[in-house]
């Protein structure tokens, strides 16, 4: 019913990015940006965005610089790592996978979202 006027998405389609309360403050639910654009606040939504992006390209230099002062060092350099998910080599295919790692389920029951990195 009125799908013409929902972009001809399906229900299920259109509720996929309805917030939830209790999920991790990295759920991309959560975004201000995207709050702000469902809310047809366009200038302030893009404003954000463009917080947003400084914000995710100024992490990137710190890791890289971080990078360049370990190998001067001869230290390792781990760099990102995922939090709920490790990269693996599917042993039948070769297929590089990303495989939950656990952790989330039991985050969420406790609402210790201590280990997420603020990325908002």
């Amino acid at each position: 019913e009125n799908a013409e006027n929902m972009y001809f998405f399906s229900e299920l389609a259109l509720t996929l990015n309805e917030p939830e309360e209790r999920v991790a403050p990295t759920d991309s639910r959560l975004r201000p940006d995207q709050r702000l654009m469902e809310s047809g606040r366009w200038d302030e939504a893009n404003v954000e965005k463009q917080r947003l992006e400084e914000k995710q390209r100024a992490v990137r230099r710190r890791r890289e610089a971080e990078a360049v002062e370990a190998l001067e060092e001869g230290k390792d350099y781990e760099g990102y790592s995922p939090l709920w998910f490790e990269r693996k080599v599917d042993a039948f295919t070769g297929e590089l996978l990303c495989v939950y790692k656990g952790g989330y389920w039991e985050a969420k029951d406790k609402q210790d979202w201590s280990a997420c990195p603020d990325i908002f």
